[in-house]
């Protein structure tokens, strides 16, 4: 139960990648002409899915790494 902080940290990781490979994903999707909403639309959406559960996990894992190694 120590070493939670690694899967934490393993497991922000990931979400970071699937967020940039799913961005380059929608990249090769949108289409301007169809979409009525700009790209950065899409970014803000994955970053809210993504990045703001790898960021509360990061912090997280350094919460539970400084508790366990005192």
């Amino acid at each position: 139960m120590e070493n939670i902080y690694k899967y934490l940290f393993a497991i922000s990781l990931f979400l970071i990648i699937i967020f940039l490979s799913l961005i380059g994903i929608d990249y090769f999707h949108y289409d301007a002409l169809n979409n009525s909403a700009p790209f950065y639309t899409y970014i803000i959406v994955r970053s809210l899915e993504f990045i703001l559960p790898s960021i509360i996990l990061f912090l997280i894992g350094l919460f539970c790494k400084k508790k366990y190694n005192k």
